[in-house]
């Protein structure tokens, strides 16, 4: 196969590819509201016509909730299979205010590093998955083949749960997604020009509390310090989570499972160049802070998180408005590392605000959504051959990082396929992610392409059954 040739294409449709981009980044499918039901169906359409003109045979399943698109290629017998995973759905936009341009009007911007793509979904995975689609669709426009089968499975619920995916990875439909290699590209590089494989992602549980009082409102005055107060309360619960000094969780039994960090993985982060200061001016904070005794690396890759992602309740108008609030709200998240359980946790955290809280206060605790964390093996010739692939691209080897998020389906993938699951991202950690004025820089958009290219051409040179 005449690679060289591949990447001239690749190289000379990237103004096609840029509009296809946009395109794609202009349908506003966000999962988690039910007023974009329809808006991420018809994103679903935009994936399974471009897996088609790819050359793909492909299929939209009907799921209880969001659909997924299905794709494959099976024109190699003998030839390894590639199972490539990304979701097309997004996240809300708020606030909206913050964003330079309409999150959903692609905007292309110079930035220190050249040119970059801000919408929704630049980065946050329609971006980086649209990287695999492209590159197939390069190979088998120049070489009218693929040097491997390949196989698409897109989902429209990673942000919201991710359950549909789940349940059809889990189902007996789901033998035909069988692989030697999995490929997932909804991660960051450890840094501008450095190409990255992640073997570890973070757990999620993620929570809604609340806390309701008196039957009704009641004036300040009147029946002030008569009865607790829920939105007081609810600080206090939430105060209680964590240790205002050394940063510790004080949920009890919180950290009975946790996997320590191995000294070989403590003197491996300790050797990546980090800058805190450059971190922090990055991202706009004064001061980092976390848990004692651990570096902010090991704190964000590898030891657990808790919360608060929102709190409502009270008076928000203006002026002033002399209430006790008879209900008060908040989300609650925690990122979870090898090998704690989320609903174990889910049940501790319950427990322990429910024994915050004062007299008189009610306490409900849901159960929204969760992942468990992950570690990916990174041996045998299928990932070497990948990373061989990687490394031509950039020119340099990709270091081995972890990563504080969390891709629910990576775990289940890994387990229910018996294969090994690749996690090659393209982004920054300054892409503003699940953040207003999201963006991704467009020479990683085109190096994706050629990656992925390179790392098909060199696991289809691998005898699966070596």
């Amino acid at each position: 196969m005449n690679i060289d040739a591949v990447l001239e294409r690749v190289d000379r449709e990237t103004g096609a590819s840029l509009k296809q981009l946009k395109e794609y980044l202009r349908i506003p499918s966000i999962s988690t509201d039910p007023a974009y039901t329809g808006e991420v169906r018809r994103c679903a359409g935009f994936v399974e016509k471009r897996l088609r003109a790819a050359g793909l045979d492909t299929e939209i399943v009907e799921t209880a909730g969001h659909p997924l698109v299905y794709g494959e290629w099976l024109g190699a017998p003998g030839r390894p299979t590639v199972l490539f995973y990304g979701h097309y759905d997004v996240q809300p936009v708020d606030p909206l205010d913050e964003w330079r341009h309409d999150p959903f009007e692609p905007t292309v911007e110079t930035g220190r590093r050249g040119e970059r793509i801000v919408a929704r979904g630049a980065t946050d995975d329609k971006g980086q998955s649209f990287t695999h689609i492209k590159a197939v669709e390069a190979l088998m426009l120049e070489t009218g083949s693929l040097p491997v089968n390949v196989k698409f499975l897109i989902e429209g619920e990673e942000e919201c749960g991710g359950e549909a995916i789940e349940a059809y990875v889990r189902s007996p439909a789901a033998e035909r997604l069988g692989c030697d290699l999995a490929l997932v590209s909804d991660t960051s590089m450890y840094g501008p020009g450095q190409p990255s494989v992640l073997y570890g992602l973070k757990g999620l549980l993620y929570t809604e509390v609340r806390v309701r009082g008196a039957a009704r409102d009641l004036h300040s005055g009147t029946f002030g310090g008569a009865v607790a107060n829920p939105l007081n309360a609810l600080a206090t619960m939430l105060a209680r989570l964590r240790d205002p000094e050394d940063g510790r969780i004080l949920i009890p039994g919180f950290y009975d499972d946790v996997r320590p960090l191995a000294a070989g993985e403590r003197s491996a982060f300790a050797a990546l160049p980090f800058d805190e200061t450059k971190y922090g001016e990055e991202i706009g904070a004064t001061a980092l802070w976390g848990e004692a005794g651990y570096t902010t690396l090991e704190r964000v890759w590898a030891r657990p998180t808790c919360d608060v992602n929102g709190i409502w309740g009270g008076y928000q108008g203006p002026g002033a408005k002399t209430v006790i609030a008879n209900r008060a709200g908040a989300k609650v998240s925690m990122r979870l590392v090898p090998d704690q359980e989320p609903d174990r946790i889910f049940r501790a955290l319950a427990e322990h605000l429910r024994a915050s809280a004062p007299p008189g206060i009610e306490v409900e605790v849901d159960h929204l959504n969760g992942a468990p964390p992950v570690l990916v093996d990174l041996e045998g010739p299928l990932v070497d051959a990948a990373l061989m692939g990687v490394e031509e691209a950039w020119g340099r080897a990709p270091v081995r990082v972890r990563e504080g998020g969390s891709i629910p389906i990576v775990s289940t993938l890994s387990g229910v396929l018996a294969a090994p699951v690749l996690l090659i991202g393209f982004g920054l950690s300054d892409d503003r992610l699940h953040a207003p004025n999201e963006k991704m820089d467009l020479v990683n958009f085109y190096q994706g392409i050629r990656t992925i290219v390179r790392v098909l051409d060199r696991v289809g040179s691998v005898d699966p059954g070596a």
